[in-house]
């Protein structure tokens, strides 16, 4: 498979590692928060839940977001200083990481014709980023913990919101296309990182099942059921935008062998498969077990499927998500500017085609929700126990 990568420019090796711990970080604050959230938080919160176990799995969690907190701001400013040494001509990466040279570039005038300037745009990014960064550090602090819940409510929106205000165009886009390429980039990212970073924080805290107690297994079959719910819907929405952005960038099949764009994002997409091979095996294989055995009251079948099988799995889908993150720096320019092919542009044909797949994509996953419950009303045989 020879790519022709003429007009493509392999990143700097700086920039891979700013670009990749940058959505590390994002994927430790946004995912990480939005899981605690919708998964763990009304888990602990359950009246069959034991004291003992909700108090391990919060004070983990209270750990896990501090040190989120802390890849957060170490990752976020690498991110700042690489945008300035990519900025206006350019200039070496240690030179870009002193903070006088940071400031100089964020207090920087607006371009001509722009509303805001760009500087500004991500000096708003970086306090919120900061903010939340502080907000999660803070749970290193025992009196803190005791309000785990509180801090990780009030840091989800700000977590969301460092990632959403540095899309903010600082020049009103020329057509409908520009207004739509950051809502659909913004919706992979977010969607991306809480999928990657539901995952991480899962298998962070299944690490507590050697002090966790016997009903324990009841408490995960719970979680894993809400997270497989939030990973449904990032599913969707990854695939959605990813059509999009794909479709912008990529102007025939070929092209993803052929150029050096295409190269780069035909890894990402095989690695995202393995993400969705993974997840069905856990749908359709895991999840039908998990109720059964907690329909049949098996606390040791419950037990072991939930904190030993399960979390192996997904170890598996957190190492090839980490895959997904060091490749996207790669994935920089476009393979129709590499292939000479003309530029994209939205039809009513196109958004049609869009929602048509929308709405298959949107009944796949309610097929699959559906049929893994059909799996669990089934009664187990010695091959499938």
């Amino acid at each position: 498979m020879a790519a022709n990568t003429a007009g493509y420019a392999m990143p700097q090796l700086w920039r891979v590692l700013t670009k990749t711990g940058y959505f590390l970080g994002l994927s430790g604050a946004v995912g990480a928060t939005v899981t605690y959230a919708a998964t763990v938080r009304p888990a602990l919160r359950a009246p069959e839940t034991s004291t003992g176990d909700a108090e391990i799995l919060r004070r983990r969690s209270a750990g896990y977001l501090a040190w989120a907190g802390v890849v957060l701001l170490v990752a976020g400013y690498f991110q700042l200083a690489a945008r300035v040494a990519r900025a206006g001509k350019g200039m070496p990466f240690g030179d870009a990481l002193a903070p006088g040279r940071v400031w100089d570039y964020l207090q920087a005038p607006a371009a001509k014709g722009a509303w805001i300037a760009q500087g500004t745009v991500y000096l708003v990014q970086n306090a919120v980023l900061v903010v939340t960064a502080a907000a999660l550090i803070a749970l290193f602090a025992p009196t803190a913990r005791r309000h785990v819940d509180r801090i990780a409510l009030a840091a989800l929106p700000l977590s969301l919101a460092v990632t959403l205000i540095g899309a903010v165009p600082a020049t009103a886009p020329a057509d409908l296309d520009g207004w739509l390429n950051p809502v659909f980039d913004q919706a992979h990212i977010v969607s991306g990182t809480v999928w990657l970073g539901g995952l991480a924080l899962l298998v962070a805290l299944a690490g507590t099942r050697k002090s966790l107690g016997d009903g324990a297994g009841l408490l995960w079959a719970d979680m894993w059921r809400r997270f497989g719910l939030v990973a449904m819907v990032c599913v969707g929405a990854v695939t959605v935008s990813g059509l999009w952005l794909s479709w912008k960038h990529i102007g025939g099949i070929s092209q993803l062998w052929t150029t050096g764009y295409g190269v780069a994002l035909l890894v990402k997409i095989l690695l995202v498969a393995g993400l969705v091979v993974a997840g069905a095996f856990n749908q359709f294989w895991l999840m039908p077990r998990i109720v059964r055995a907690r329909a049949a009251d098996d606390t040791t079948s419950l037990l072991h499927l939930t904190l030993r099988h399960f979390p192996k799995v997904v170890w598996g889908e957190v190492v090839l998500g980490v895959a997904v993150l060091a490749v996207m720096p790669f994935i920089s320019g476009s393979a129709r500017t590499e292939a000479g092919s003309p530029k994209a542009v939205s039809s009513g044909t196109v958004f049609a085609g869009g929602a048509a797949l929308t709405i298959a994509l949107a009944v796949s996953l309610y097929a699959t929700a559906k049929a893994s419950d059909a799996l669990a009303r089934r009664p187990a045989t010695p091959a499938t126990a």
